[in-house]
């Protein structure tokens, strides 16, 4: 079995947020790998990656790191394969990730979503996926069927919370 989706964070420290993209990825049953390589610290192994990735059967790249966060900029710069990008919350309040992320230049974009936002990472990893794969699209209408579920039986319960002046 082959990874479709590569999973590539700054530093190890950065597992507590990116697991959840990998638990996305293992719930829809994506083959996926997961590394840490540093743009600043591996920047060899970065390019060695980025440029082999296609040939290697991946089609997304979720990139998360911290602080300068280069990473998914780095990485996009020598791939056409989509990057997402995952702002990590290390220092500044991840404003500084985040920023390193979109700012990208014109002709190297990087999805970037929130910051700690893994999970929604991985969703669209999925997405991107599902776009030619009819099987995981349907998986995904399933998907989105259960978050409304999910809502609605909050919404259900919270009705039964009591007030003294709720109306």
């Amino acid at each position: 079995m082959n990874p479709r989706v590569s999973i590539i964070m700054g530093s190890t420290s950065d597992l507590p947020v990116m697991k959840e993209a990998a638990e996305i990825l293992n719930e829809f049953k994506i083959p996926f790998e997961i590394n840490a390589l540093s743009a600043h610290r591996t920047p060899d192994e970065v390019e060695a990656f980025s440029k082999a990735a296609h040939k290697k059967g991946i089609r997304v790249i979720i990139a998360g790191a911290g602080m300068a966060a280069h990473l998914a900029g780095v990485i996009a710069a020598m791939t056409t394969i989509p990057v997402i990008g995952v702002p990590i919350k290390a220092s500044l309040d991840g404003l500084d990730s985040l920023l390193a992320m979109v700012q990208m230049p014109p002709g190297i974009p990087v999805a970037t979503v929130a910051i700690n936002g893994a999970r929604n990472a991985g969703i669209l990893a999925v997405q991107i996926l599902a776009t030619s794969d009819d099987e995981l699209q349907q998986k995904l209408v399933v998907f989105k069927s259960d978050l409304k579920k999910k809502i609605v039986k909050a919404n259900e319960e919270l009705s039964t919370v009591k007030y003294e002046f709720r109306v």
